[in-house]
């Protein structure tokens, strides 16, 4: 086999891998990015009302919170690694532009949010409640722009903005920072991103209350849990509609930067005007025409133009438009995955917010909820937005290929041009053997420490007040 054939072969496993690694990453960056916020405004609650509940829902999913975030920390490391080991060609030419967004990020939102978890975790009866609970909305908002510069980021390679090729070096080179962090892509995503996340953390916080209340019928912590459903609910229906406000709007811009992208989730191959909406299409096998198709008329004119009149251009047009201007070569990314992935977003979201729903009607006028189906369904819940946004975040970039910088660079010409395939193929091996070692830590110690419940405050009297905090009982820490 030639040089080019084994770095065709090697790029493949390092697509893979790095595919492989994100995706793995992302089960764990929403449920942290939504819990976050969720257990800031429990205690807030807490330290408003005094009640015990809220207390004691503070604790037990800030305990669920960090076990997911420990776990986000070393798969998100590792993620990052990938861009000097797998894509040094990549790094090389975006680096003046990808590394400042990221650096910021590293330095002062991880900083933020790691510096007080600290504070948050060790300062039990020990800060002011004020500055405890000031601790946990800090870490809360460092998760959360940690989250925005990662995103504009990433939306350099969806739009590129602020910079400029050297025509010595090759390299795309910083212009403007303030147009890379309101990259128009980024703007839009951040919401859709933050709302995707909300829904995680709610159906989280859904499924471990409904369990209790259910199984726990007659505890003196009902009423707590009765709560936490509720709460979970209803963080998930504004969530799920904040989803497809934000969605609705994310692919008019879609439209506008990457029309490849918009027209492969629709499995439309020619220009339309109006264009309809695929409920279903069944394409040929080389994914090059439509052979069967279940349409709504209008619908994707304006979700795409915001007129159920505007044109939207199909995909062989735009193939023919882009070999025109970047050169011959295939520009069509994998059609049924595009197509599919943009529908199971959809399908499993909208599957988590109706199941909330059901949840809410269940316990309506004070009712308990006694069907196994609903606790089945709730068991599952969290899974559901879990792979409606890693189908989102698949869309997003396999709907972009062949490009890794959209118009700028491909992805063939990303990859490490000096790794082996036998090096990508042995750190492939090894990343998905140890991240499948953590999924099962990472669940069972979520399925543990979910089944204890709530903890409980009252303290042993054995022990005397005067002793200092290290002395205490450990209900009342982690």
């Amino acid at each position: 086999m030639n040089s080019w054939g084994l770095l065709v072969d090697a790029l493949d496993v390092a697509r893979w891998q790095f595919g492989v690694t994100t995706v793995y990453h992302f089960l764990f960056v929403p449920l942290t990015i939504g819990l976050s916020v969720l257990v800031a405004i429990l205690q807030t609650l807490w330290h408003r009302t005094g009640n015990e509940r809220y207390l004691k829902l503070t604790k037990f999913y800030g305990k669920l919170f960090l076990i997911n975030f420990a776990m986000g920390v070393v798969t998100g490391i590792v993620q990052e690694f990938q861009f000097g080991m797998n894509w040094s060609d990549y790094s090389r030419f975006v680096g003046d532009i990808f590394g400042a967004p990221l650096a910021i990020e590293a330095l002062v939102a991880f900083f933020l949010e790691s510096t007080f978890i600290g504070l948050w975790i060790f300062g039990w009866d020990r800060l002011p409640k004020r500055a405890h609970l000031a601790s946990i909305w800090a870490a809360a908002i460092g998760t959360n722009l940690s989250a925005y510069f990662i995103l504009a980021a990433n939306s350099f390679m969806q739009n590129p903005v602020g910079y400029r090729i050297n025509p010595d070096t090759g390299r795309a080179e910083l212009t403007d920072f303030v147009a890379v962090l309101t990259n128009k892509v980024a703007l839009i995503t951040f919401p859709h991103t933050l709302a995707g996340s909300f829904l995680v953390a709610g159906s989280l916080v859904v499924t471990v209350g409904l369990w209790h209340v259910m199984r726990n019928r007659g505890s003196a912590d009902a009423g707590a849990y009765r709560f936490a459903t509720k709460f979970g609910s209803w963080v998930v229906l504004v969530s799920a509609t904040l989803v497809v406000i934000t969605g609705d709007i994310q692919s008019k811009t879609m439209m506008q930067v990457q029309p490849m992208k918009m027209a492969a989730a629709e499995g439309l191959y020619t220009t339309e005007s109006p264009a309809s909406f695929s409920v279903l299409t069944v394409g040929s096998l080389d994914g090059s025409r439509e052979l069967f198709a279940i349409k709504i008329p209008y619908l994707l004119s304006y979700l795409g133009t915001g007129d159920p009149n505007g044109t939207v251009h199909g995909i062989n047009d735009l193939q023919a438009q882009y070999a025109s201007q970047y050169g011959a070569g295939s520009y069509t990314p994998i059609i049924p995955v595009t197509y599919w992935s943009f529908r199971f977003m959809i399908a499993f979201g909208m599957a988590a917010a109706a199941i909330a729903l059901l949840v809410l009607w269940s316990q309506r006028k004070g009712r308990t909820p006694t069907s196994r189906w609903l606790l089945r369904a709730g068991l599952v819940m969290p899974v559901l937005p879990l792979l409606a946004n890693s189908f989102g975040w698949i869309f997003t970039e396999m709907g972009r290929q062949p490009w890794i910088v959209f118009g700028e660079m491909l992805t063939r010409d990303g990859v490490s041009r000096s790794v082996s395939l036998t090096e990508v193929l042995t750190s492939f091996t090894a990343f998905t053997l140890i991240y499948a070692t953590l999924a099962v830590i990472e669940f069972k110690l979520l399925v543990r420490y979910a089944r204890a419940g709530v903890p409980d405050l009252t303290p042993d009297p054995a022990i005397d007040d005067s002793h200092d905090d290290a002395e205490r009982p450990l209900a009342f820490a982690y």
